[in-house]
């Protein structure tokens, strides 16, 4: 997951003061310095991640979805999945290994279409891509 969706989902809300970013990245989310934070602040800025509007920064959401690319089948499954539900990718894959023990040894892929439906998610999208 991208830092930026962390620190949205730790906040709340989309918008943040500068020192407020700073500090969910780095104090909270334990994932950079201070110095790093206000460095990729400035990049996420630059890549258009980020707006800056009445000394505000606003993430773009839809912007960072452009930017992550799943791989594969079960990735972008995950990251469905774990939109869908607000959770995070980790989260996810602990519920599909827990299927595993219920279903026993199926695909992951298919595993985590099911840990989908279980949890209510659209997955019609996933549906015709699966190879069975």
């Amino acid at each position: 997951m991208h830092p930026l969706e962390e620190a949205v989902q730790v906040k709340g809300s989309t918008e943040f003061t500068r020192s407020e970013l700073v500090g969910i990245l780095t104090f909270r989310l334990r994932r950079f310095s201070v110095s790093e934070a206000k460095e990729l602040i400035e990049e996420w800025l630059e890549e258009g991640l980020l707006e800056e509007r009445e000394g505000k920064l606003h993430v773009k959401i839809e912007a960072l979805e452009k930017t992550e690319k799943p791989e594969d089948l079960l990735g972008e499954m995950v990251v469905h999945i774990a939109r869908s539900l607000g959770w995070s990718e980790m989260e996810v894959m602990e519920g599909i290994k827990a299927l595993r023990e219920r279903y026993g040894d199926l695909d992951e892929r298919i595993l985590a279409y099911l840990f989908g439906l279980e949890k209510g998610v659209d997955m019609s999208k996933f549906k015709d891509r699966l190879d069975v």
